[in-house]
């Protein structure tokens, strides 16, 4: 029995795997690589978010799963809206532009003629366009007329007002909200107006149609139970938003904002033409008991937004005009005061960082764990494929969580945790290639490398059966040279002798399993297994040509030697072919890689059989089985079958001579 050690006199094989303690620190030790790689992850991920840098991804995220929720399925068209457009046709037919006061006047006349609930008139008339100036202003005075004013201008100064005449109550904003992109995704439903006389308080003119048609089913607005600020329409809270929730970092929070929920990509409700409503061409019930909505669509009067379906609309519809975008509103607020349609709620950002940190751990556990690169690639594309759909889940229940900040999360997380084992990994091997390289050839130091998970089972390197060569060799005479040579001498050409013994073996991919003074031990076909005829005999070969250089390694050590007026030296070595089990020997402290069997001793016998016997400065002595793998290959004199010592049978030994021409 022997043991593969170090030179330092470490076990090398305890530089292939950790002992037990240090197995269960780096089973720990992995858990806190990923804690803390996650946390530090997940932590950086919010405060990119917060900063406003994936804002836009999360917005392009959101508008995609909007658009692929009503690709599903939409609602049908809301029934108690109708929404009366006017287009550039109806401005061509009537040869008005823009409409004159006495065609709006007409055209409210004829739906008041059908008792609508209320009308909404989404035009700016604070300008006199007559004819009909008179005849328009009495028709405003309706109770259930509706008018726009603007909150404030560009420059924050008072907007366009309501037309005189027209009750405070009448008056309501039509301003809305667009994100840094131009896209309408919030919806502005209470804001403070500019007047010259300061500012006050107004509703949206969406949340005034809303609150005049609940009034009809007995639904008013009330203070929320879980805040008196906010406003509370049925059972349903209109939570406001505020910066930093869901996918929103540095948006203008000012005023009452809501998500705009879209009832459906093109229109909530049905539509008519100005020209249709003024030719009687409306079904009366379209109108009777409705909130109508009359506002222009033209091109012409760019009151068009880019919405989250533009992506997915063809030219002619990627935009939405404005009366439309306040019917999806209206339509959004109706459902959530009767309970039909929940609106969108939203992320606080407490709840996100959790979100982000249970996607890292999961991201960087299944980096730790997984090696296989396909593995790993599929097992992380599926953790990213999980991020979207788990975030499209909740946004099917009118959720909007952050997904592009989770994601990056979860790769950010799996990529450092893989760096830092490349980098351990990269660290490790550069050790174990140093150290395997004292001992073995560096092809074998990297075998050993890259087959160390295989290698290793449960802390321990697995016995394993095997067909290897085995090499002793020996310095004839070395006691008598050592009681004559000074001890710091001796030690000096020893280490001479070994180092070129060393480089042989090395040099035809053997490992020095032992050094025993001035001998040692060499085996070629280990640690990993030749599992062919033809692999072992390249073993075999190897072995024997490796004695040959070491023949020639020692003739030039000689010569050196002679010079010196030294001891010439001589050597023996028996090299035998034949099974053995190699594997982990000893316990938690000290491990050794270790090689047994009738093999390894049958290999020292040859070496040592019959020390008088020596007629060249190198002897190597063979078994039969090394023989046969040898192939012709090289001259050999048979020495016959030899009894050796502490051995019943014999062995058929035969002595190499040489490499055949």
């Amino acid at each position: 029995m022997v043991s593969l050690k170090q030179l330092s006199g470490r076990s090398l094989f305890a530089w292939l795997h950790h002992p037990p303690q240090q197995r269960q620190w780096s089973r720990w030790g992995g858990v806190a690589v990923v804690a803390a790689t996650s946390l530090a992850v997940s932590t950086g991920v919010i405060g990119l978010a917060h900063l406003g840098f994936l804002e836009g991804l999360e917005q392009r995220a959101y508008d995609q799963m909007v658009r692929l929720r009503h690709s599903r399925s939409e609602l049908p068209l809301d029934d108690r809206l109708l929404i009366v457009t006017v287009t550039e046709a109806d401005l061509e037919t009537l040869q008005e532009f823009p409409l004159k006061d006495g065609t709006v006047a007409e055209a409210l006349a004829r739906l008041q003629e059908h008792a609508p609930a209320v009308i909404g008139l989404d035009m700016f008339r604070a300008i006199p366009k007559p004819p009909g100036r008179e005849h328009l202003l009495r028709s405003l005075q309706a109770d259930n007329i509706r008018v726009i004013t603007q909150l404030s201008d560009d420059k924050g100064r008072p907007g366009i007002p309501a037309p005189e005449g027209v009750a405070p109550h009448q008056e309501s904003f039509n301003d809305v909200v667009v994100d840094a992109d131009g896209t309408l995704r919030r919806a502005l439903i209470m804001g403070e107006r500019v007047t010259p006389e300061g500012t006050n308080v107004l509703y949206s003119f969406s949340l005034e149609l809303a609150l005049y048609y609940l009034t009809t089913q007995n639904i008013t607005p009330e203070s929320s139970p879980s805040n008196p600020d906010y406003m509370q329409l049925g059972s349903t809270s209109l939570i406001p938003l505020e910066a930093g929730s869901g996918g929103y970092a540095t948006i203008d929070a000012r005023g009452y904002q809501i998500m705009l929920n879209y009832r459906n990509r093109l229109t909530p409700g049905r539509q008519v033409t100005l020209t249709q409503l003024l030719n009687n061409q409306v079904d009366p019930s379209w109108i009777t008991g409705k909130i109508v909505l009359m506002g222009l669509t033209a091109p012409s009067f760019k009151d068009l937004f880019y919405t989250p379906f533009t992506a997915g609309q063809p030219e002619e519809t990627h935009q939405m005009p404005g009366v439309v975008v306040h019917s999806q509103i209206v339509s959004q607020l109706l459902d959530a005061a009767t309970g039909e349609r929940a609106l969108l709620w939203m992320s606080r950002p407490w709840q996100e960082w959790i979100w982000y940190l249970l996607w890292a751990l999961l991201g960087g556990s299944v980096a730790w764990y997984l090696r296989h690169p396909i593995l790993l690639t599929l097992s992380q594309a599926g953790i990213l494929v999980g991020v979207m759909a788990t975030g499209y889940g909740i946004f099917l229940y009118q959720g909007w969580i952050p997904v592009m900040a989770a994601a990056i999360a979860t790769v950010g997380s799996s990529s450092l945790v893989l760096a830092y084992q490349a980098q351990q990994s990269s660290r490790q091997r550069q050790m174990m290639l140093a150290l395997l390289g004292q001992t073995a050839s560096p092809e074998v130091a990297r075998a050993l490398w890259e087959n160390r998970d295989r290698l290793l089972k449960s802390g321990k390197l697995p016995g394993q059966q095997m067909v290897a060569t085995m090499m002793f060799t020996d310095i004839k005479g070395f006691s008598s040279l050592a009681e004559v040579t000074p001890p710091e001498q001796l030690l000096e050409w020893l280490n001479e002798y070994l180092e070129a013994m060393t480089e042989e073996i090395q040099a035809h991919h053997g490992i020095v399993n032992k050094f025993t003074g001035d001998g040692l031990l060499a085996v070629f076909g280990v640690p990993i297994a030749s599992n062919t005829v033809e692999e072992i005999d390249q073993d075999a070969q190897a072995a024997v040509c490796c004695a040959l250089r070491m023949e020639a390694r020692l003739a030039a050590i000689n010569q050196h030697r002679q010079t010196e007026a030294l001891p010439l030296l001589k050597m023996r070595v028996g090299i035998f072919t034949g099974p053995v089990v190699v594997g982990s020997l000893g316990g938690h402290h000290r491990m050794e890689y270790g090689i047994i069997g009738d093999s390894v001793n049958i290999a020292s016998r040859l070496e040592s059989f019959d020390k008088s016997r020596q007629p060249t400065a190198c002897r190597v002595l063979i078994g039969q089985e090394t023989l046969l793998h040898l192939r012709g290959h090289f001259q050999v004199e048979s020495w016959g079958n030899l009894t050796l010592k502490g051995r019943q049978a014999t062995v058929n030994v035969h002595r190499v001579l040489g490499a055949k021409p």
